[in-house]
């Protein structure tokens, strides 16, 4: 009889850790996921999760420790032995990063060689997965960009990105451990959080329909992305550490797309003309920008079988309906208990 895959998850709580538990509790694994303490809930995107299952059959486990506390990382390793260990943990916001860069490297770097070492220290023979980014290409001296690519980033966060990754590699080459880095090139959904380009744009777009917001103030308009569908990517990552050796791969949809499309593309699907509530707030430009970025996942589609299928349309019309519809319910609630406590006087 085959045991169940156990899998550990840095990250759980974000976009992309919700959506990796989903997908491997749907292929039978045990997944555990770390938290961070906090003195607020932050585990809205796997509340769900959490509460479909009985305690008696429950395969959903979160787990308190910090990618800046080695200790924690180690005890829980030695606890959990887990088969595989997807790392997605990070301070992961660009913008944010050249406001606290000294937290970005000792969490988004640091934190990567923290877990390598607690995998070493505890002798577990887990696939660990790493979450590289597009950032790593920066500036990029080629279109498109792909695995040979040059590394030249513009960030913090990118910088502290491309230590993760080699460290990643080093642990590859130098100690033998089955692991791998996926450069994922911007992926999104809603589960974005707030704070991030795509969703602050649809979340506008659903507040401005319903008259409770009249402008949406953004940085650089003309930057390009390439942007996929996050519930997709997460198929990608876990098809990486079921191969039969380690490797590196890039995960892109091979178009590019600027900001200024996808805040045209939102505001005309919800019938509003963008023109009239867009202004540029200087506070959003970064000190050093990426014109643009843009993937050649050919070695994913050959060696993995991965290919994106929501392209840019369908992804920014999934996210703002998803808007729309998450504040139309929470005014229907809102209303709801208002005219409950009416009763109730």
């Amino acid at each position: 009889m085959t045991s169940t895959k156990k899998a550990l998850i840095t990250g759980i709580t974000g976009q992309d850790g919700s959506y990796l538990a989903e997908l491997l509790l749907s292929k039978g694994y045990e997944v555990h996921g770390i938290k961070r303490r906090s003195s607020s809930f932050n585990t809205a995107r796997v509340d769900h999760l959490l509460s479909d299952w009985h305690e008696s059959d429950a395969r959903l486990f979160l787990h308190f420790a910090d990618l800046s506390d080695s200790t924690s990382l180690v005890k829980l390793l030695y606890r959990l032995a887990p088969d595989e260990i997807y790392h997605l943990g990070a301070q992961s916001h660009v913008r944010v990063s050249f406001d606290i860069p000294e937290y970005t490297g000792d969490v988004t770097a640091l934190g990567t060689t923290r877990l390598l070492d607690a995998i070493r220290e505890s002798g577990i023979p887990a696939r660990f997965y790493n979450a590289a980014s597009s950032e790593l290409f920066g500036q990029a001296t080629e279109r498109p960009q792909s695995e040979s690519t040059p590394f030249r980033p513009r960030s913090p966060y990118g910088c502290a990105k491309l230590y993760s990754y080699w460290m990643t590699t080093n642990a590859r080459d130098g100690y033998g451990l089955f692991a791998v880095n996926g450069i994922l090139f911007n992926h999104e959904s809603p589960r974005r959080g707030e704070i991030f380009v795509s969703r602050k744009i649809t979340r506008a777009v659903a507040r401005i329909l319903h008259g409770l917001q009249d402008n949406l103030y953004l940085g650089n308009l003309e930057a390009e992305r390439d942007w996929g569908y996050a519930p997709e990517y997460v198929e990608g990552m876990w098809r990486m550490l079921q191969q039969a050796a380690p490797d590196d791969y890039v995960l892109a949809t091979g178009e590019t797309h600027s900001v200024r499309e996808f805040v045209e593309r939102a505001f005309a699907h919800a019938g509003l003309d963008w023109r009239r509530h867009v202004a540029i707030d200087p506070q959003y430009h970064r000190p050093t920008e990426i014109d643009c970025l843009l993937g050649d996942a050919s070695k994913a589609r050959k060696k993995l079988g991965w290919a994106p299928q929501t392209m840019f349309g369908e992804l920014v019309r999934v996210m703002v309906d998803a808007d729309v519809r998450m504040l139309e319910d929470s005014l229907s609630g809102q209303a709801e208990r208002r005219m409950s406590a009416r009763a109730g006087e």
